[in-house]
């Protein structure tokens, strides 16, 4: 790697992984990089965004009570019918 030198990194600004150049060094190790899509300078971060990785279960899990409406894995209720009139 060299000053200037194209690495993916994770931009915390954009929120994903994205093109960055190089901008500061210490030996051999990149030090800092720049977002060449929003152009914010950061600490290079290796491409780890900080946050835990789901296990493939947990995102099945977290998917599938998006799509049913469940939370929390709490059971299914019918819709409650409000009653009409007075």
């Amino acid at each position: 790697m060299r000053l200037g030198d194209s690495v993916d990194d994770y931009c915390s600004r954009c929120k994903r992984t994205t093109d960055h150049a190089v901008v500061a060094m210490a030996g051999e190790e990149v030090q800092k990089v720049l977002c060449r899509t929003c152009n914010y300078e950061h600490k290079y971060r290796h491409n780890k965004t900080g946050r835990k990785e789901l296990t493939k279960e947990e995102a099945f899990q977290k998917v599938l009570a998006s799509v049913t409406g469940q939370l929390g894995g709490t059971s299914p209720e019918a819709p409650k019918k409000k009653k009409r009139g007075g």
